[in-house]
């Protein structure tokens, strides 16, 4: 079996970018909503142009986790777009954060964390924010042994459902006590 690699997604990638997206999200949630309504989903949320515009967006970044070709997972970063009162404009966000089942729990999503947090990071420390859903209990302890805390809820709506989901936060402050502890491994995953 391939070491999965783990590099930033360009470009080039939306397709498969795209891909990966809808099929970790229909793994995770589909179980959750109506068909019509998750198709919609789909298609606005992990759409092609969608995935596009995320990709030339400066503001934003994005990696895949691939083995022997195959993307078996990725993540999303970017400013902050929850809807919490402490949110600023320098706020940053793990946007989306998935990998297929038979790669979970084998430190891939560790690693695949640590390179979207150094981009994060690589201006300084600041606040660090996550929606979680509120039955997503393993995302939970994740980001719980990260530094996360729980600071709000808000309801995420696909179609006629609406989720209930956490909010967490890992404070600026407390990055700034590890200084240096993210600096210079974006280009580890670069």
């Amino acid at each position: 079996m391939h070491e999965p690699a783990i590099r930033r997604a360009t470009s080039a990638d939306a397709e498969a970018l795209s891909r990966i997206g809808a099929e970790t999200f229909v793994e995770t949630f589909a179980h959750l909503y109506r068909p019509e309504d998750l198709n919609a989903f789909l298609t606005e949320a992990y759409g092609l142009e969608r995935t596009r515009a995320d990709l030339a967006d400066p503001a934003k970044a994005a990696w895949m986790v691939e083995v022997g070709g195959q993307v078996v997972g990725y993540a999303q970063a970017g400013p902050c777009e929850l809807p919490h009162p402490e949110v600023t404009s320098s706020c940053g966000e793990l946007k989306r954060f998935y990998l297929l089942k038979p790669w979970q729990g084998g430190g891939t999503g560790s690693r695949l964390f640590e390179a979207t947090l150094a981009w994060l990071l690589k201006d300084g420390p600041r606040d660090v924010w996550i929606g979680v859903w509120s039955e997503n209990h393993g995302a939970q302890r994740f980001y719980g042994r990260r530094g996360f805390e729980k600071v709000g809820e808000y309801g995420f709506r696909v179609g006629a459902t609406v989720d209930h989901e956490f909010i967490l936060r890992r404070a600026a402050g407390s990055f700034a006590l590890q200084a240096g502890e993210y600096a210079g491994r974006e280009h580890n995953f670069a």
